[in-house]
């Protein structure tokens, strides 16, 4: 199936209020897993590959597997650009093949952050890639999911801002900060909620969730109901299929080899991402325009 970028991946997620799940892989066993689990369900994917992951992928082979894999696939997918930094990389993605980038100038100041992406949005729209920014600061280190982060408050998304800087920058979906971190948190998570209905009557683009392991399903089904589109997992996915090799490896009365070991961490992102999949309550695409 043709690769979708990910407005036509989201086109209909305001109105109907569903999200779709972007799965960051790191390796071709989480690849697998995740088409996998979207062949079998019949849903729409996003495969989410971060900037800071191109430097353990031998990135110009990968992408060749990735495509073929994908064009061969029957199910719809996006393979976005997940936490792009650098104009470099972005426009690598770009040439890799990735359907959708994003740049994360959310450290910046606000009109350095919207001239960069404003920028980003002409090369990207240019060459038919859909572009998400992210406004507001998420807490925690992209790829390194073992540390414990907590949210800060003073970096949450101020709707009004949200708004402003949509119409100014033009991108296709927008990442905002309402408590969620990257890798595990280091209390329970709080989500302003509030916030986030404030930021979805003013904007009507996809709103993104980065962070998502480590919500409850009640949690994820409200930002859900709240306005959220696309939900970010990988910390979850990482975890547990680290635990399920871990759990094989301590039965010391049989010899396991590396292949088997492969096989049950790819079964464990499948069975995950497929658990995630009915959470987000993604829907197939035939179904989405009929409302």
């Amino acid at each position: 199936m043709p690769l979708l970028t990910l407005k036509e991946a989201l086109q209909f997620s305001v109105d109907q209020r569903y999200a779709v799940g972007a799965f960051n892989i790191a390796n071709y066993v989480m690849a697998e897993g995740v088409i996998r689990a979207a062949e079998e369900k019949g849903l729409p994917v996003i495969i989410n590959i971060a900037e800071v992951h191109f430097q353990i992928l031998d990135m110009d082979n990968f992408m060749h597997y990735l495509l073929d894999r994908v064009h061969r696939s029957p199910a719809p997918m996006v393979i976005h650009l997940d936490h792009g930094y650098t104009y470099e990389n972005i426009i690598k993605a770009i040439h890799y093949g990735f359907t959708s980038v994003m740049f994360d100038g959310s450290k910046l100041p606000y009109k350095e952050n919207v001239a960069r992406t404003r920028e980003i949005v002409r090369i990207a729209h240019a060459a038919g890639v859909s572009v998400e920014a992210e406004l507001g600061h998420v807490a925690g280190l992209e790829g390194e999911p073992g540390s414990a982060n907590e949210a800060d408050t003073s970096a949450f998304t101020e709707p009004e801002e949200a708004e402003r800087f949509v119409k100014e920058t033009g991108i296709d979906a927008l990442a905002v900060s309402i408590g969620t971190v990257h890798g595990v948190y280091k209390d329970e998570p709080r989500l302003d909620f509030a916030r986030l209905k404030e930021i979805r009557k003013r904007v009507d683009i996809p709103l993104v969730l980065h962070g998502g392991t480590g919500l409850s399903r009640e949690d994820f089904r409200k930002v859900i109901a709240s306005g959220i589109n696309k939900i970010n997992f990988f910390t979850g996915n990482s975890v547990s299929a680290v635990e399920a090799v871990r759990k094989e490896l301590s039965d010391k009365e049989r010899y396991i080899d590396l292949p088997e070991l492969i096989l049950i961490a790819q079964r464990k992102v499948k069975e995950v991402t497929m658990e995630q999949m009915e959470i987000f309550r993604t829907r197939p695409l035939a179904e989405q325009d009929k409302e």
